[in-house]
């Protein structure tokens, strides 16, 4: 096997015995061991053998090429550290993604001390290295922003952004609905054919494509910080949506329209009473199994 075949595969901890005694066998054997172990703390996840194979053959060609042996020692730690910076970098630079999973949610604080609350299957993206200059993320999902003062904070959504400066407001943006709602302060909102300032108890509010206009609240938060998921005239497929990320389930229907506008509500605590809350207004009837739901009208 060739010798670039064999530090690929020995970069991917993928050599067989036999392939690591040919290996041991290399007349750099030595060095690439000492370069291995320095920088064994500095391997980013993405870590990729073609790029460190290269790596490794520039440096140990220079070695090579040096006449003088009181410079391998100087070209060794300048080799270790010039790669060690540039993990660093690349590692300083790279977007912080925190995500939620199926019936989870999260609290967290951004560098500015800013919190967020993060509902049941959503993402946010940020990079730390430009957080001061710049406070922007990215969401997907739903999230509750409860904003530090300071210069102007802006989330980025496929359906619009929202741009304050300090408050508290909730962003709901996941398949047909985009939903902004203040509870402190004010908020832009801006998307593709609308935009708004929103005060305290306004609601910007786009169902379908359609833009809902003049739609508020009575609430101070969310409901889904308490644990409990609350409609007012939404659609029911909304509904099931929902109560599927809540509880990890699966919701089939029959002689149901989901198109038909619920009001109520359901908590995240308890699966038996949830299901009453969002089958018994309707007069559906329920069957469970494991985690798959039927629902049906008979």
């Amino acid at each position: 096997m060739k010798r670039e075949d064999l530090i690929k595969k020995w970069l991917d901890n993928n050599l067989n015995p036999e392939e690591l005694e040919a290996f041991k066998k290399l007349e750099d054997y030595n060095e690439l061991i000492k370069i291995d172990t320095a920088l064994q703390y500095f391997k980013a996840d993405g870590f990729d053998s073609n790029i460190e194979l290269e790596k490794l053959n520039t440096t140990l060609k220079q070695k090579r090429k040096q006449k003088n042996t009181w410079l391998k020692p100087i070209l060794r730690i300048a080799a270790i550290i010039a790669i060690c910076v540039g993990f660093y970098f690349y590692n300083y630079n790279l977007d912080t993604n925190i995500n939620t999973q199926i019936a989870q949610k999260e609290n967290l604080n951004l560098p500015d001390n800013s919190q967020v609350k993060l509902n049941a299957v959503s993402t946010i993206a940020y990079n730390k290295s430009d957080w001061k200059t710049e406070r922007q993320l990215a969401l997907n999902g739903e999230a509750y922003f409860k904003v530090s003062k300071g210069e102007k904070f802006t989330v980025n959504t496929t359906s619009g952004s929202v741009t304050v400066l300090g408050t508290e407001f909730n962003i709901k943006n996941r398949d047909n609905i985009f939903e902004v709602t203040c509870y402190e302060g004010s908020v832009k909102v801006i998307s593709d054919k609308h935009s708004q300032i929103l005060k305290p108890g306004d609601r910007f509010l786009i169902l379908n494509g359609n833009y809902i206009e003049n739609t508020t609240v009575s609430e101070k938060s969310p409901y889904w910080i308490n644990n409990e998921s609350a409609f007012k005239s939404m659609p029911y497929s909304q509904v099931i949506a929902e109560f599927e990320r809540q509880y990890n389930v699966s919701i089939n229907v029959t002689n149901v329209n989901t198109n038909e506008l619920f009001t109520g509500s359901f908590g995240h605590d308890n699966i038996d009473i949830a299901l009453k809350a969002i089958a018994l207004p309707l007069n559906l009837t329920y069957t469970k199994n494991s985690n798959k739901i039927s629902l049906k009208r008979e």
